[in-house]
């Protein structure tokens, strides 16, 4: 069996539009989905560690997907967590004065997800990112938000899970 633990960003929650049609998704797949809840926690590491603790029990095989700065938190638990994978959009990677945060490259099968348009997290911090550990980096019309594609995502996601489930 598989679990999808969803990470939200900044200034989401735990179940916003974006996290409920993937969810849908992957228990489409027969995969069971969680995700985590952040709200009222600012700091990344703290974040990092709730969703160390949220995972700790989780036996099955663990995919790991996060937004923004879900995406970094994922990212800095992938290892510790022992996940099978990691699936980002538009993480917050190499952020301005923050660029020391940026954890690095779990070795896992990675897959990142990044608007053109983002005003927030500049594309080529995901650019970079995936040049430096190999990852599968898809560069799409969007924003930071990414809503409007998130049929685009979720066949992204569904094949990142089936090539990560064989």
């Amino acid at each position: 069996m598989t679990t999808v633990i969803f990470s939200h960003g900044q200034e989401s929650g735990p179940w916003g539009s974006k996290i409920r049609a993937m969810a849908e998704r992957v228990k489409s797949l027969g995969c069971d989905a969680d995700s985590i809840d952040y709200r009222g926690i600012a700091d990344p590491t703290e974040r990092v560690a709730k969703l160390v603790r949220e995972c700790a029990h989780i036996e099955d095989r663990l995919i790991l997907v996060g937004s923004s700065m879900g995406g970094h938190v994922a990212t800095a638990a992938a290892n510790e967590l022992g996940a099978a994978g990691l699936f980002v959009l538009a993480p917050a990677y190499y952020m301005e004065g923050y660029e020391a945060l940026t954890p690095a490259p779990p070795g896992m099968p990675i897959c990142i997800v990044h608007g053109w348009h983002d005003d927030i997290v500049p594309a080529e911090n995901s650019i970079r990112f995936a040049r430096s550990c190999g990852a599968t980096l898809h560069m799409i019309n969007g924003d930071h938000r990414l809503t409007a594609n998130i049929d685009e995502i979720n066949e992204y996601l569904t094949y990142f899970i089936n090539k990560t489930t064989e």
